[in-house]
């Protein structure tokens, strides 16, 4: 198995009573474009910031190609500037005194490198992001987009081992943020770049991203590729941080070789096999799938996958519709085309596909 180009090893950071990073593990592979993603306060900056140096963990290994870069049980904590990584921040960090040109620069003279190879590197990372030409622009005169594609041209003048992106394009707008995320991905593929990127959209982490580690209080609550952790979501956090569920809970029945949910007022809803026996008789558990994947049907007589709903209101969304329904005692949504549509008070029957569905148990 080739050697990762990152490992944390049981790597944990405090401050004071709080833990920030918590005894957390993972790897990336060389090439590979890996998102650390969750709420405010999830530890996945200050994971970053391990990684760049900026802070020191209190136990733990993290090793780059195989070499420890900070191993505070045996004295190692080797310094950011040693590390061989390029970071671009929230703000961006472009120093307004300077031009496009030295802003990119900056980075390569606190290394020493010689002018003619400075000026290269330079020219060539400002072509990477499509700034050829604005070598002499004052920094503060370019657009936002602009001045994110200089903050990344530092970073890859550089030539990073790992490129560290911490929100990048949070302070962009919601066209630009779309631009820049087709071309952050085209230019990390073009250049087999290995990338770790922090943020809290999901729709960043899902469309850039070879994997992504969900993360909560300072752990990793799942980790996986956007379509594990979106259709098989490890916990009610991970199916609720990745946009809607729908969610049923009732007690286990064992039908055959098949499991029902069965709910207070005895309706059943067939939702899946008993794998390896996990679930027993009577167990509390919770069924989690997208709004997407339940089916609208007109009121009739329900089958074994099918329960019965009334719909309470309804949202016209221009390409689809966005009912709210009462349930089995719940209050939930669902998504349908505009071919059929059914007005608040309608009955209806929702159909519920086995295999969309993951199945949790639901603690005592």
């Amino acid at each position: 198995m080739p050697q990762a180009v990152l490992q944390f090893r049981d790597v944990l950071k405090r401050y004071g009573d709080y833990t920030a990073v918590d005894r957390l593990s993972f790897e990336l592979a060389a090439g590979e474009f890996f998102t650390l993603l969750g709420p405010s306060g999830c530890g996945k900056t200050t994971t970053l910031r391990l990684v760049a140096g900026l802070e020191d963990p209190d136990d733990g290994d993290i090793l780059l190609n195989g070499a420890p870069i900070a191993a505070p049980r045996r004295g190692i904590l080797v310094p950011p500037d040693k590390r061989q990584m390029g970071m671009v921040f929230q703000s961006y960090a472009i120093w307004p005194h300077m031009t496009v040109f030295e802003n990119v620069a900056f980075p390569l003279r606190v290394r020493g490198e010689a002018n003619d190879v400075l000026k290269k590197k330079v020219v060539d990372a400002l072509e990477l992001v499509g700034l050829g030409g604005l070598h002499e622009r004052g920094a503060t005169s370019l657009s936002g987009g602009q001045q994110q594609r200089v903050a990344l041209a530092r970073a890859l003048a550089y030539t990073p081992t790992i490129l560290l992106l911490d929100e990048p394009l949070s302070n962009l707008d919601a066209k630009l943020r779309e631009q820049m995320r087709f071309e952050l991905r085209a230019l990390q593929r073009r250049l087999n770049l290995t990338v770790l990127y922090v943020t809290h959209d999901q729709t960043e982490a899902m469309t850039l991203s070879d994997r992504i580690a969900v993360m909560r209080q300072g752990k990793i609550e799942q980790l996986g590729n956007a379509v594990e952790i979106y259709e098989r979501p490890a916990s009610a956090f991970v199916g609720d941080f990745l946009g809607r569920t729908v969610v049923l809970e009732g007690a286990v029945k064992k039908i055959d070789q098949q499991l029902a949910l069965q709910f207070r007022d005895g309706e059943r809803l067939i939702v899946g096999e008993n794998h390896n026996g996990k679930f027993s008789d009577g167990d509390s558990i919770r069924v989690v799938c997208r709004p997407e994947d339940v089916r609208i049907l007109p009121d009739g007589p329900v089958d074994a996958t099918e329960i019965k709903a009334r719909v309470h209101e309804v949202a016209y969304l221009g390409d689809h519709l966005e009912y709210t329904v009462d349930a089995c005692g719940r209050s939930i949504v669902v998504l349908a085309g505009k071919t059929e549509r059914y007005a608040p008070g309608a009955a209806i029957r929702l159909v519920f596909d086995p295999a969309r569905l993951t199945l949790l148990q639901v603690e005592s």
